[in-house]
């Protein structure tokens, strides 16, 4: 058995881990890291995503922050017109590759671990050699694989399918042109989140015709309007005009109900379908050329959860449905990032990554590596890092809103730290809003409602949770 000392002991190679490996190797300079993930490559849950996948949010603040992803470019045409470049799932693979070759690996001061299990007392084991290495951690172990991320490729599904039943994944469905002789006469889609309606435009964008979809979403979910969160100045009205009138709805609304009415009024969130209330939030980013498409599939059916798949129908939770001989069921029902219950960041010997500010992953692994760079102590770091509590139903998000605003108003009294969020490339609109000038006196004037609407909110918040 080998043996190695490190600093640091990184567990899991994904977007949270690779951003807080970044800056730690930045703000530490003599510090190591030693990186362990069961993939063959870098890159977490993008290994097994499937093809046509791409980011929700721009491009320009996704990743680690020493390495732009993209060009910066606005995007001319499709459903992305006018916005700022959303990467490809393929895109986001190789750069993460790219981070761990050409960033982290040549410092020196990385070793990492592919294809490896993390077992707990210091001991890594191979996955393919059962080879173990027993790692001396002088500092901290840091659980980037907390916040579970579960894709349509890899999960357990909850619902039993007969042998009779045709079903696969959404990574399978490119793949059709293979068997042309097999290829389905209807497509039913079960799941109601962002991988589901990546996959019914896909289908639309594939050829299938409205007709030949059905779409199982025991819920309907809101969506932030992409508009609302591009970064630069030229869509300054439009992100921190969105980012007002958001705060304007949490100091005014009287339920989650209201809060959410208010945000679709103000532009800053979407529906599907005008005459459902959606009652699922997870922060999923949408344009409206996005929800225009989604709106052609007719065949929406709002009966609950899948329980089982049979040769000629499905049970629901509430009820049965029927379905049409040579049927293909495409499972987008993975739950993407489980909700599990917000914990300390920083615990003795431990730090358990989180979203700390939303929905921003990245931004928040790369800020809690800078705590534990430049802040002592426990509490103090502890005290800058609230984990958000994540969101399900709409109901939440009050919650999740009022410990956002409180964190960033903690981060905005120390001046350290509000000076690499603003230098930060994962940050995509602190810099949008120094560069103001003088003379732009409707923005400076909108500027200055900030702090008295967020007072509000934050009081108002409060209320609505209790």
């Amino acid at each position: 058995m080998s043996s190695l000392a490190t600093d640091y002991l990184l567990i899991g190679a994904g977007a949270m881990g690779l951003a807080f490996a970044d800056t730690l190797l930045t703000e530490l300079r003599d510090a190591t890291i030693t990186i362990v993930d069961r993939h063959g490559k870098p890159g977490g849950h993008w290994n097994d995503a499937y093809p046509f996948v791409a980011l929700h949010q721009p491009s320009a603040f996704y990743g680690v922050a020493s390495l732009p992803l993209g060009a910066g470019h606005i995007d001319t045409h499709g459903i992305n017109a006018g916005f700022h470049e959303l990467a490809s799932g393929p895109e986001v693979s190789g750069y993460f590759d790219t981070v761990m070759r050409r960033q982290l690996l040549p410092t020196g001061r990385v070793r990492y671990f592919p294809m490896s299990d993390y077992r707990g007392e210091g001991r890594i084991v191979s996955l393919i050699s059962g080879q173990e290495t027993h790692v001396s951690i002088t500092r901290k172990t840091i659980d980037s694989t907390y916040l579970a991320t579960s894709v349509p490729s890899t999960h357990t599904r909850k619902f039993s399918v007969s042998d009779a039943v045709r079903i696969m994944p959404p990574n399978a469905l490119p793949n059709l042109w293979q068997s042309p002789d097999e290829m389905p006469r209807h497509f039913t889609v079960l799941g109601a989140g962002k991988t589901a309606m990546d996959t019914l435009i896909w289908l639309l964008g594939a050829g299938a015709t409205p007709d030949m979809i059905s779409w199982v979403a025991p819920r309907a979910s809101w969506y932030f309007n992409r508009r609302a969160v591009q970064p630069g100045p030229e869509f300054f009205e439009a992100s921190i005009g969105g980012q007002l009138g958001m705060m304007q709805a949490l100091a005014s609304a009287s339920d989650a109900r209201d809060l959410f009415l208010r945000l679709e009024a103000c532009g800053f969130m979407l529906r599907i379908d005008p005459d459902v209330m959606p009652t699922m939030f997870h922060y999923a980013i949408a344009s409206e050329p996005e929800i225009a498409i989604l709106q052609r599939v007719a065949d929406v059916i709002r009966m609950g959860r899948v329980l089982a798949l049979e040769s000629d129908r499905m049970v629901l939770e509430q009820g049965e449905r029927a379905t049409a001989p040579g049927t293909l069921f495409i499972d987008c029902t993975a739950s993407a990032v489980e909700r599990r219950p917000p914990v300390p960041v920083f615990q003795p010997g431990l730090i358990v990554p989180q979203m700390v500010r939303v929905p921003q992953p990245a931004f928040s692994a790369a800020m809690i590596a800078w705590v534990e760079a430049n802040i002592e102590g426990e509490a103090a770091q502890n005290a800058l890092t609230m984990a958000v509590p994540l969101p399900d139903g709409i109901e939440d998000y009050p919650r999740a809103s009022l410990v956002n605003l409180f964190n960033q108003g903690l981060w905005s009294q120390n001046r350290a730290l509000s000076k690499w969020i603003h230098d930060c490339r994962l940050d995509g609109f602190a810099k949008t809003i120094s560069a103001v000038r003088p003379e732009e006196t409707d923005r400076i004037a909108m500027l200055q409602q900030f702090r008295p609407t967020a007072m509000a909110a934050m009081a108002n918040l409060q209320k609505l949770i209790g």
